[in-house]
C-alpha cells in the first residue's frame, strides 16, 4: 500500500459561506462544517479509496490569509478529467490561471485556477 505523506491541509477563507459554496460546486461534494469560536472549518470528505489526504477550509483572521503566492494544493479531479473542475470552478467565481496541459503521458494532465477566496489551486488528472 503507498503511503501519502501529506497527513492533513488547510486552505485559508476569508468568508466561510462564500468558500464552501465555491469548493462544494467545483468538486462536488459536501463540506461538514464545524464552528469552533474564533475557528471555523469546513472539512472535506475522508477518501474511502485512499487517494488523497484529508483536509479542511479554515477561517481565522488572526492566523489565516488566502494567499496566490503560497503552497500549491493538487487536488485529484473527481469527474476525471481537470477540464470539467477547471469549468466548474469559473462558473463557481474563480478564475483560470493554466488552462488544462498535459504533464506527460506518464503523469496525465492538470490545470490551475484561483479559488473564491483568492488561493492558487491546482487540479490533476490522467485524463
Amino acid at each position: 500500500m503507498k503511503k501519502n505523506p501529506v497527513g492533513w491541509f488547510e486552505i485559508p477563507v476569508a468568508d466561510m459561506d462564500r468558500a464552501v459554496k465555491f469548493y462544494e460546486s467545483v468538486f462536488s461534494v459536501r463540506l461538514s462544517r464545524i464552528p469552533l469560536g474564533p475557528l471555523e472549518m469546513a472539512l472535506f470528505p475522508d477518501s474511502e479509496s485512499g487517494i488523497g489526504s484529508a483536509g479542511s477550509l479554515v477561517r481565522n483572521e488572526q492566523h489565516y490569509k488566502p494567499s496566490a503566492d503560497g503552497v500549491l494544493i493538487y487536488f485529484t479531479a473527481t469527474s476525471g478529467n481537470v477540464s470539467i473542475e477547471l469549468e466548474r470552478a469559473e462558473k463557481a467565481g474563480g478564475k483560470i490561471l493554466i488552462p488544462r496541459k498535459q504533464i506527460s503521458d506518464e503523469f496525465g494532465f492538470m490545470g490551475v485556477f484561483l479559488d473564491s477566496e483568492g488561493n492558487r489551486i491546482a487540479v490533476h488528472s490522467r485524463i
